[in-house]
């Protein structure tokens, strides 16, 4: 990983002993399981049977906010908390009966909790020396941990003498080099600002891919979640709502929580008036046309629903759109410039305000909007998505 006082991490060779470890294996569907796992405390039930299969080699984001479970979860995966009921395996073996320092987990936690009075490589070689490892055998492994994190030349530096971004390499270097089976990640990138964050994320994910270790990270951060893990669980009040890869939580919300929880997102509600196979209509109170999809739904005449719409779906006109569904007349009451593109609010007949992302090109080509501006909104019939919980 990286930041403004290192180095860019630049693709190489493996150091020599990592993909031995980790195996050369194709990936396991069911290398770590959850099954129908509930943790309480007291009479407040934090985790509500939990169930999950994370794939060998995979990188895997528990996403939610605040209270939801997630941490929980990922700590009862460490050993730090234990299960209520249910089971934790991790190829095959069963994790209930383990202590923490038995599983083959480790955990690098959002404060990274580095030793101040060691040296980085001290510091990464900890774990190795209380396991007992043989002075040449720590050495070397120090040494390819440090090499794999691109750490080597600050190897005698002592924690305060290194950036966010620097400590957040060792503290990884330290989780990796003990070889565990599964490594979990705490917030790993709440400690580092955005700009240093987000070219982060992308040399983590790499770090970790040539490692092959398979990682549950639990995050908040949506981006975060959607630029790291290859499939992702969104969770609330203590269960999985939904899961699947970026691409289809977002695309393809499965509730109103998940369409609003991930990115941002226009909500119509209404009441279908007709489907059929290939479409449905939806009549809703906050436009005057009536909402058309182009897909049909399960559901009786008249069922009540909600149509998601992503912002960036959302085009602006000056003219009347042509056509008699999915649009909307309003008037631009903020704009929010973002330099390559700028969001929308317009404020409908109906009251109700629509958020439109429209790039810096797509606005030249209709004279920019401004404040106060009378426009249209419109979108096509394949940018809704229909939510009926």
């Amino acid at each position: 990983m990286s930041d403004q006082s290192s180095a860019p991490a630049t693709a190489g060779v493996l150091p020599s002993g990592f993909a031995a470890a980790n195996g050369a294996n194709p990936a396991a569907d069911n290398f770590v399981q959850v099954v129908d796992v509930v943790k309480k405390f007291g009479d407040t039930t934090a985790v509500k049977g939990v169930n999950l299969s994370v794939k060998k080699g995979e990188l895997f984001a528990l996403l939610g906010s605040s209270g939801c479970g997630k941490s929980t979860l990922l700590r009862m995966l460490a050993g730090l908390e234990t299960v209520t009921s249910g089971k934790i395996l991790i190829d095959g073996e069963d994790l209930a009966t383990l202590p923490p320092y038995r599983r083959p987990v480790n955990m690098m936690f959002q404060s990274y909790a580095l030793f101040p009075h060691m040296t980085v490589e001290s510091n990464v070689g900890f774990g190795l020396r209380q396991e007992g490892v043989k002075k040449g055998e720590l050495k070397d492994r120090v040494a390819n941990a440090l090499e794999l994190v691109q750490m080597t030349r600050f190897a005698k530096r002592k924690p305060h003498q290194l950036s966010g971004g620097q400590q957040q390499r060792v503290a990884l270097a330290r989780s990796l080099v003990k070889r565990p089976k599964l490594l979990l990640l705490d917030e790993p990138m709440s400690a580092l600002d955005k700009q240093i964050r987000q070219r982060t994320q992308i040399e983590l994910v790499n770090i970790l891919d040539k490692v092959g270790v398979t990682c549950i990270m639990v995050t908040h951060d949506q981006e975060e979640a959607m630029t790291m893990a290859g499939r992702l669980a969104v969770m609330s009040e203590g269960q999985i709502v939904q899961l699947g890869t970026p691409n289809e939580v977002y695309e393809y919300p499965n509730s109103r929580f998940s369409a609003e929880f991930i990115g941002s997102t226009n909500l119509f509600d209404g009441n279908v008036v007709e489907d059929e196979p290939d479409h449905v209509f939806v009549e809703s109170a906050d436009l005057p046309v009536r909402l058309y999809v182009n897909h049909g739904i399960t559901g009786p005449l008249g069922m009540p629903v909600t149509i998601s719409v992503r912002p960036e779906r959302i085009s602006l006109t000056r003219k009347p759109p042509e056509g008699v569904f999915n649009w909307g007349k309003g008037v631009v009451k903020n704009i929010a410039y973002m330099g390559g593109y700028s969001l929308y609010h317009v404020k409908l007949e109906s009251g109700k305000t629509v958020i439109a992302n429209m790039s810096s090109l797509a606005l030249s080509e209709i004279d920019s909007p401004t404040w106060e501006d009378e426009v249209y909104v419109r979108w096509s019939a394949s940018a809704g998505v229909v939510l009926t919980s």
